[in-house]
């Protein structure tokens, strides 16, 4: 498949702060190169920030476990855990090393829900961790767009107590 390529966003873009990487990650092209070679570009659409141990939404907020390790490094990388035994969820790992921040990919053009989205780009496991800035098979490009978005509070963290559950870090892009 041809496409004219961007410029691969570097470890700079991901290792500031998860409510200024989310909402900057609308408009971005998240490509995917599987192992036949062919290569697919989709505008994100949808992000979910979690930011860190004091956010009782996010994974992290009990501390650091093999699951949630993947978290505390530096930004740039995926984190990728699979819930309800059926879907594999993707984020990006943002923040300085041991400041546990991440983004959920939420949606992309043509691919509303994050485990419509990775099934779609065939994720599993085997991309935790995976460096966004280096990766054959998956990474996010600049695409010269700065849309205009709004918020809500985020989807599915009820759990997580009043105060957690209606932050609005939740960002759509409108289109």
């Amino acid at each position: 498949m041809n496409r004219e390529e961007g410029i691969r966003l570097d470890h700079n873009f991901f290792r500031r702060d998860v409510l200024e990487v989310a909402p900057e990650l609308l408009g971005r092209k998240l490509v995917r190169r599987y192992d036949d070679g062919t290569t697919e570009a989709f505008l994100i659409t949808e992000t979910e920030a979690y930011r860190g141990e004091e956010d009782l939404a996010c994974h992290a907020s009990r501390g650091k476990t093999p699951r949630t390790a993947t978290m505390y490094l530096p930004g740039g990388v995926l984190y990728i855990y699979l819930i309800y035994g059926m879907y594999w969820m993707m984020n990006i790992v943002t923040g300085a090393e041991e400041d546990p921040q991440a983004v959920l990919i939420r949606g992309i053009e043509g691919y509303d829900g994050p485990g419509k989205l990775t099934r779609h780009l065939n994720i599993d496991r085997s991309f935790n961790g995976e460096d966004l800035t280096t990766s054959p098979r998956i990474w996010i490009e600049d695409a010269g767009i700065t849309p205009a978005y709004t918020t809500s509070p985020r989807i599915g963290v009820d759990y997580a107590g009043e105060k957690w559950k209606n932050m609005p870090w939740r960002f759509v892009m409108e289109i």
